[in-house]
């Protein structure tokens, strides 16, 4: 479905045309779990359906990044085969792969979510992520501002949840942190609102695939 296009301002001034973006309801919970998907796997699908129980969510949107201005393009595999490759992993009808950042021409999460707001005033978003992500959320770029435009939920990994709980964003946004028996209360609360999980851990990751795939 074509949208109606809306414009604002990206991260160089310059306005952002939003089109052809995902259908969506108003009041609808939805998830954003963004990432290079280089590749996708059982883990990211395992997050998302955790996502939905947990928060209560009506879908949850998987954003392939074009590239991750944090990660090295050398070893990162065509847009259009991680976006494929996103497809065929995302097997829950409640799950959209989408190439929306690609379309609106966004690098950094902060104009995506910007964005994405003006576009759907009415929708509930939460922001997805792993642990290892709120240890070093603090390096992307106007980090501080993602905090306060959508809900964020934090899943444990293996290893980095007495970094991430004590990492500067953390820190920074502690009093806004829920507990997590309110977890589905999240999408209720205005940001800053977040919360962190836990639940069964995944093994898989991208960085093994590749790893793997090597040999």
């Amino acid at each position: 479905m074509n949208a109606i296009p809306t414009r604002i301002a990206g991260r160089t001034g310059h306005p952002i045309a939003l089109t052809r973006t995902p259908f969506a309801l108003a009041g609808q919970r939805i998830g954003l779990l963004g990432g290079s998907f280089n590749p996708a796997h059982d883990g990211h699908l395992h997050i998302s359906r955790e996502a939905l129980k947990r928060l209560d969510l009506d879908r949850v949107w998987w954003m392939v990044s074009p590239q991750n201005p944090l990660k090295p393009v050398r070893g990162m595999a065509p847009f259009a085969q991680r976006m494929a490759n996103a497809r065929h992993q995302a097997r829950d009808r409640r799950i959209l792969v989408t190439d929306i950042e690609s379309r609106l021409g966004t690098r950094y999460t902060a104009d995506t979510l910007a964005a994405l707001t003006a576009r759907y005033p009415s929708v509930r978003f939460v922001w997805i992520m792993g642990a290892d992500n709120l240890a070093d959320v603090h390096r992307w770029d106007r980090w501080d501002r993602i905090f306060g435009t959508v809900a964020i939920a934090i899943f444990d990994r293996p290893t980095y949840s007495l970094k991430a709980l004590s990492a500067k964003a953390a820190r920074r946004f502690a009093k806004a942190r829920l507990p997590e028996s309110k977890a589905k209360a999240l999408t209720k609360q205005k940001p800053p609102g977040w919360v962190f999980l836990h639940c069964p851990r995944h093994p898989e990751s991208a960085t093994r695939i590749r790893a793997r795939r090597a040999y």
